[in-house]
């Protein structure tokens, strides 16, 4: 199963695309989609539906896995950013692609076992379950990457997880 995950926004779009085959996780590849604080608003969301578009052809998945919306404070950065995932999500079904919804507590659980886990730990968790040789970077990759995670662990395959960290884990013990 190939899971393209997103973690939305309008200046970084996260995007990380997670396989999962024969009880074992890699990704196909990852990125941000950014764009230009200057450009007009409108242009920027036709330009992350570009994107999405064309990342959903270049990867093919499955399914697409996107982290809700949680804001504290500022309402007119959720407002915006709503309306980007919006257009993230008309992709998806533009392309007759399952979608799919975690909350960040969520997707920290699922990845790392404690849904109030730091970011940096969900950060080094993705690195490891994935065998890459960093940390994704920006910090929105590693978050679409872990909502991908989240995503395969739903679907049953959670305790895989347990068992990938053990093993890397003990060997670099």
């Amino acid at each position: 199963m190939i899971i393209l995950g997103i973690d939305p926004g309008y200046a970084i779009i996260g995007y990380g695309t997670v396989e999962f085959k024969n009880c074992k996780y890699s990704s196909l590849g990852y990125g941000a989609i950014k764009t230009n604080c200057k450009d007009d608003f409108l242009y920027r969301l036709e330009s992350i539906f570009d994107r999405v578009c064309e990342i959903i052809n270049v990867y093919k998945p499955d399914a697409v896995a996107i982290e809700k919306l949680y804001f504290q404070n500022n309402q007119k950065t959720a407002i915006e950013v709503a309306e980007a995932r919006g257009v993230i999500l008309l992709a998806a079904k533009k392309h007759n692609i399952p979608t799919y919804e975690y909350t960040p507590l969520q997707v920290k659980n699922a990845v790392t076992g404690y849904g109030k886990a730091l970011k940096n730990q969900v950060m080094l968790t993705v690195q490891i379950l994935l065998n890459l040789d960093e940390i994704p970077k920006p910090d929105d990759t590693a978050d679409a990457l872990a909502v991908g995670i989240c995503h395969a662990n739903s679907l049953g395959y959670h305790y895989v997880n347990k068992r990938i960290l053990e093993s890397k884990l003990s060997k670099k013990l």
